[in-house]
């Protein structure tokens, strides 16, 4: 399995905003840039999510706070003492 490569912060908002306002297709726009095509479309799917624009996808906020319930159901439930 390849190693994953560590994208800096400021590339991967340069390539979403390339990706979502360039009117190019993201592959495009992915190897001008020199990142792996499907963490482009990911990133732009993040973006869009976050704004709304993905009904099926979950913002961060959404996958935290589903984490913590999830963590939260997982913890054994003590008897309150009498």
């Amino acid at each position: 399995m390849p190693a994953l490569r560590k994208y800096t912060d400021e590339l991967c908002e340069r390539a979403v905003c390339e990706g979502r306002t360039s009117g190019r297709p993201v592959a495009h726009v992915a190897w001008d840039l020199g990142v792996h095509e499907e963490a482009l479309r990911q990133w732009v799917r993040e973006a869009e999510a976050e704004q709304g624009g993905w009904p099926g996808l979950l913002s961060t906020a959404e996958k935290q706070e589903l984490a913590r319930l999830r963590k939260e159901l997982d913890q054994p439930r003590t008897r309150p003492t009498r």
